[in-house]
């Protein structure tokens, strides 16, 4: 059974940095491409970031582009986002998934996920 869980939010203020991390409970962890989503109050789950099985590949969306930083600790079975210059519109439940196919590439879908953490909440005062 995958398990996945997100630790590293909380409460800064607007041009602070936070890191979150998101340890997974998998048997071979480098199978798995890895991503980072978002979903505000009243707002869909929106595509944050995603990083391929060994780590050479990554993306993002074009909202946090520069400012944050997506890698994995393959040895330490960790995702990680480096957030920085924090926006009080980057406030959101950050969750991590997982995608287990046999995809070649790293994908910004929902749907190519199938497992999900419960998210750790981040909120950025003005």
């Amino acid at each position: 059974q995958v398990q996945l869980v997100e630790s590293g939010g909380g409460l800064v203020q607007a041009g602070d940095s936070l890191r979150l991390s998101c340890l997974a409970s998998i048997h071979t962890f480098s199978d798995y491409h890895m991503g980072w989503f978002r979903q505000a109050p009243g707002k869909e789950r929106e595509f944050v970031a995603a990083i391929s099985r060994r780590g050479g590949s990554t993306n993002y969306a074009d909202s946090v582009k520069g400012r944050f930083t997506i890698s994995r600790d393959n040895a330490k079975n960790t995702v990680y986002l480096q957030m920085n210059s924090l926006k009080p519109e980057d406030t959101a439940v950050y969750s991590c998934a997982a995608d287990g196919s046999r995809r070649l590439v790293i994908s910004g879908t929902i749907a190519a996920y199938n497992y999900w953490g419960q998210g750790t909440q981040v909120t950025v005062s003005s």
